[in-house]
């Protein structure tokens, strides 16, 4: 027997259960369905911390996005009672030669003019600035820094968990553990087949981040490339007190002419025993969520550790106190996807990662509700069509 609803939301990470959570309040009928039982960390959003920033180096069509979230961000702790949002400043630093972040060439100056043009309150800091203000950093003496007081980090475990609940409260029907294994798209309505059942919808939502490629046909999902990422957390040498929130910001930091020539990181958000977070990215190798390598071997660790922390934060060690292995799922232009199937109007794609995406979940979880009941968002979401890139 077939169980038919208005809107199926497929997958339930960062976009998923924020778009679940903002259809139930929308509308009556709501499924979310996910194959495992999220937060998980299988995919792209765990890993205890996630940047927020207002100033979006990655163009200003992110900007709206990132400042709607921050309004909604508070309204969901309050709601659950969970604290998922903490501001500590950030600190975003550029050499003088740089490649690109996520697609955007001259990532420093474009935070900047972001926050010129939308009012966002910043300063921007020379190289002596910086090493008065934040000696953690051993800088080559030709960086220029942006400093942000409203920048910080989200929890995105707790982030999901709550919008789930939310959605729950709200009516939303949610079914963890439960792989959806195919989509009929041939009539007016969408037919899902899954490990446990079947349901129809008028809407359907793909949100299932690296999976997405095993939901659409080949000739959309070559547009998505996915891509195994690292996060490492590094033990301090001496007190850590210089790297509490407080004393040490969020920081991105690029310095070099290629692609992934940057590193990001944050305070030490749980003390001595947490150590600091540092990751970078990678876009040589392209992997798959079913055969992904998601163990992280000590040579991986040496060579972080060698290029990017020993010399830039004297004060970590090199004893890894943690790992963990996540997901990118790329596009070409390293762009959100939010767009309507172009053969199918009752799909709606949802893609809005390549690494720099969770920020903003919260907004396009109304984005997503918006388009699906009435097909027309209030936010413009031009630059997000399916196949600019």
């Amino acid at each position: 027997m077939r169980k038919a609803f208005d809107v199926i939301v497929l997958g339930l990470g960062a976009m998923g259960s924020a778009s679940v959570f903002q259809l139930a309040r929308k509308t009556k009928r709501v499924l979310g369905l996910d194959q495992f039982s999220p937060p998980h960390s299988f995919g792209s959003s765990h890993g205890d911390t996630r940047i927020i920033r207002q100033a979006i180096g990655e163009g200003e069509e992110y900007v709206p996005l990132a400042l709607r979230s921050y309004e909604l961000w508070p309204e969901i702790e309050a709601a659950t009672g969970k604290r998922i949002l903490e501001i500590t400043g950030g600190l975003i630093l550029s050499g003088a030669t740089t490649g690109a972040i996520h697609g955007s060439n001259g990532f420093l100056h474009q935070t900047i003019r972001c926050a010129n043009k939308f009012g966002i309150r910043h300063s921007v800091l020379d190289a002596d600035q910086i090493r008065t203000r934040f000696p953690q950093f051993n800088l080559t003496g030709d960086e220029q820094g942006y400093y942000e007081p409203m920048m910080g980090f989200l929890r995105p475990e707790l982030c999901i968990e709550s919008q789930l609940l939310l959605a729950e409260k709200h009516g939303a029907e949610i079914r963890r553990n439960e792989k959806v294994l195919e989509l009929v798209l041939d009539s007016d309505e969408v037919l899902i087949k899954t490990s446990q059942g079947q349901y129809t919808a008028e809407k359907v939502v793909l949100s299932a981040g690296s999976w997405i490629t095993q939901l659409l046909e080949e000739k959309l999902a070559r547009y998505f490339k996915v891509y195994r990422q690292v996060l490492y957390w590094f033990d301090v040498k001496d007190s850590v007190e210089p790297f509490l929130p407080g004393a040490f910001p969020i920081f991105i930091w690029e310095f070099g002419r290629h692609q992934d020539d940057f590193i990001y990181g944050f305070p030490a958000i749980d003390g001595a025993r947490g150590g600091v977070k540092v990751a970078s990215e990678q876009h040589a190798v392209q992997t798959t969520p079913e055969t992904v390598n998601r163990e992280v071997r000590q040579e991986e660790i040496d060579s972080i550790y060698g290029r990017y922390v020993r010399d830039k934060l004297p004060g970590l060690s090199n004893r890894c106190l943690k790992t963990t292995a996540c997901l990118y799922t790329s596009t070409p232009d390293s762009g959100f996807v939010i767009d309507f199937h172009p053969l199918h109007p009752g799909v709606l794609i949802v893609s809005p990662c390549s690494g720099h995406g969770f920020k903003h979940s919260a907004a396009i979880g109304e984005v997503v509700a918006d388009l699906a009941i009435t097909g027309q968002s209030r936010m413009d979401i031009s630059k997000f069509k399916m196949g600019k890139g």
